[in-house]
């Protein structure tokens, strides 16, 4: 069972360690693969910067993944970091019947 009160890893440290690592890739190489700045790469990789939907088809396209896998990654990550602290009750609405005279 995965522990509940982990933050997920940032996308941008999944990039680093599972892709750009193990294939001695640069961000510089990156980046000018993908046609885009690379600060831009460089800030997904510190995790100053998320994965946006045109990234993610980027990435994709260049790792052979999905973007619902980059999208997955990213929104998993937002979620847990912008959790409440507090809880919302649930909004109780109760059914009440007409009556039809037929």
């Amino acid at each position: 069972m995965l522990p509940t009160n982990r933050i997920p890893t940032h996308p941008g440290e999944i990039l680093a360690a599972e892709f750009l690592q193990p294939m001695n890739l640069t961000q510089v190489a990156l980046a000018e693969h993908l046609d885009i700045p690379i600060q831009k790469i460089n800030e997904i990789v510190l995790g100053k910067r998320g994965i946006t939907p045109a990234i993610a088809w980027l990435l994709a396209g260049a790792f052979s993944t999905s973007p619902q896998f980059w999208m997955n990654l990213q929104t998993n990550y937002d979620l847990a970091i912008s959790r409440p602290s507090q809880s919302c009750q649930p909004i109780l609405r109760s059914c009440t019947k007409l009556k039809i005279g037929w």
